[in-house]
């Protein structure tokens, strides 16, 4: 009977730890200042604009796909994210990257492409022919 409430007692511990565990992970903090993303260690939202001036690689070898980003202020980053270049890349209004600031770089786990919509442009032609 006490190898049950210790087994029990285990499954339940573990399962806290597990929930807690999860609970930091989803209280991600969202940056748009890269001074903030580079001065904490822990993984954040990094908001910002591909700089189309420096062109990104594609390391097949490596399988990686580095960038350059810069935030609103105007400070650059250089982004690593380990996995193909996300569709849409290109025409990309904004980025989100998700990681953590690493050795002189940004090592994405997810990348978030925020394009134009249609209906956005749509609307944009719906107001010029109201005026």
């Amino acid at each position: 009977m006490n190898k049950k409430y210790i087994f029990g007692g285990i499954i339940v511990t573990i399962f806290l730890l597990l929930t807690a565990y999860l609970f930091t992970q989803s209280n991600i903090k969202y940056e748009t200042d890269f001074t903030h993303v580079i001065e904490k260690q822990k993984t954040v939202k990094a908001a910002g604009f591909w700089v189309k001036d420096k062109n990104y690689v594609v390391d097949n070898a490596n399988k990686t796909f580095t960038f350059f980003m810069k935030d609103e202020k105007g400070n650059e980053m250089k982004v690593v994210y380990a996995g193909p270049i996300p569709n849409n890349f290109q025409s990309a209004q904004s980025l989100v990257v998700t990681g953590k600031y690493h050795d002189g770089c940004f090592r994405a786990k997810d990348i978030l492409t925020k394009c134009p919509s249609k209906y956005e442009q749509e609307k944009a032609k719906v107001q010029k022919t109201e005026f």
